[in-house]
């Protein structure tokens, strides 16, 4: 990859965030990093993205308020200005999350609120915000997730929000052909992180149950989810475009 190559990852101090962020810096890329509460865990980020040999700053974001995305854009100028001399990125990626699971008939407004303004809201006012900071070129990857083909309960409300997320893929493919900027959307099967409490990692009859369903005989780890996004964003894949890619070993097939 280009050595000059930006990303902003959104949700990078821990999880899938954090393995694309390194992944991207592994590839050659320069990495914006943003976190919500845990500045401890970013701040280890930037230690590793460091020691790999490549520039990165910090931002706290919030992705479910909205309101502060102009202030979040401006001290993101700042930040490029200050550390590349320039004041855009190359990409994009769309991974901050929360994980909240409920069956269907106890899902409460409130929860699908909050799936709402951090999956769906604040995916499109985000992207909105940052239209100007992405270069003519570039590229946008969105995090959605394997429940959007496949239905296990107590995941209405999420997936529900990825399926939104996923039309819009398309749609911001389509509005933003002209300016040669690429958008598409990965699908990690059921991966061993904290996600949600870490119920994937931690409850062995859940991973059994969900080895037992994929066919590589496994579930899958954060190191199988950030090499496929930073491949994504490669010069090789440069006219995939709009598209919905699913990384999950052959779940349920």
């Amino acid at each position: 990859m280009d050595t000059n190559k930006i990303a902003l990852v959104t949700g990078s101090g821990r999880g899938l965030g954090r393995n694309t962020a390194l992944a991207l810096a592994r590839s050659g890329v320069d990495i914006v990093v943003t976190y919500r509460s845990d500045g401890d865990s970013a701040a280890a980020v930037v230690r590793e993205i460091e020691e790999l040999g490549r520039k990165v700053i910090v931002l706290r974001l919030d992705t479910a308020d909205v309101s502060s995305f102009p202030a979040v854009v401006d001290q993101l100028r700042k930040g490029l200005r200050e550390t590349w001399s320039r004041e855009t990125i190359d990409f994009l990626v769309n991974n901050a999350g929360i994980g909240i699971a409920a069956p269907f008939a106890e899902t409460s407004e409130e929860m699908f609120d909050r799936l709402m303004a951090v999956h769906l809201k604040g995916v499109f006012f985000l992207t909105q915000a940052l239209l100007p900071v992405i270069v003519d070129g570039g590229r946008i990857v969105n995090l959605s997730t394997g429940l959007t083909r496949f239905s296990l309960p107590g995941y209405a409300a999420y997936a529900a929000m990825k399926g939104g997320v996923e039309t819009l893929t398309r749609y911001l493919a389509k509005e933003l052909g002209q300016r040669r900027i690429t958008v598409n959307a990965i699908a990690p099967g059921a991966i061993e992180t904290d996600f949600a409490g870490g119920v994937v990692r931690d409850n062995g009859g859940l991973n059994k149950l969900i080895a037992g369903q994929t066919a590589l005989g496994r579930v899958g780890l954060p190191d199988d989810i950030g090499p496929a996004i930073a491949v994504l964003l490669s010069d090789a894949n440069r006219w995939v475009n709009g598209q919905r890619i699913e990384v999950s070993g052959g779940m349920f097939l």
